[in-house]
């Protein structure tokens, strides 16, 4: 497995990629979310020797006090084959000197919640409540939409 920063996007490929894992308002809007991974502090993908996207992960950052984290996915065809965990491991040797490290994740009350928070939690990240912090948020419009 090849983890590497990337800075353009093919279409089809990140179609492929969150279409994989059900994202489907992202996949509305393909060229909108290649323009996002594109505006992003940094990408890194996971790709395997013939040069496949296993997945991605992607930051917002100001590289001294904050790392977002705001997408992580791997195609559902490659789960469990540790290509999350070393997109993750890399960002965080990467945003190491940053005083937060942040991502969002689905509540433990829907389907995909409670493997999420096992995984994350597997890799050392706690929840906000856990740390004597609170996160908020806009409420988001449709989930539907982008």
């Amino acid at each position: 497995m090849i983890i590497a920063q990337e800075t353009a996007f093919d279409e089809a490929e990140v179609f492929e990629l969150y279409d994989s894992v059900g994202w489907h308002p992202w996949t509305r809007d393909i060229a909108r979310v290649c323009r996002s991974l594109a505006n992003s502090h940094l990408v890194i993908t996971a790709r395997d020797e013939s040069g496949r996207l296993l997945g991605l992960a992607r930051t917002v950052s100001d590289d001294e006090i904050v790392c977002y984290v705001q997408e992580l996915l791997v195609n559902a065809r490659h789960h469990g084959k540790g290509v999350g965990r070393r997109l993750l491991e890399h960002l965080k040797d990467r945003y190491a000197h940053c005083r937060y490290f942040v991502l969002t994740t689905d509540h433990e009350s829907t389907s995909e919640g409670p493997a999420n928070h096992a995984f994350y939690r597997r890799l050392g990240l706690i929840e906000h409540h856990e740390q004597g912090l609170s996160a908020f948020g806009l409420r988001v419009r449709d989930p539907r939409s982008l």
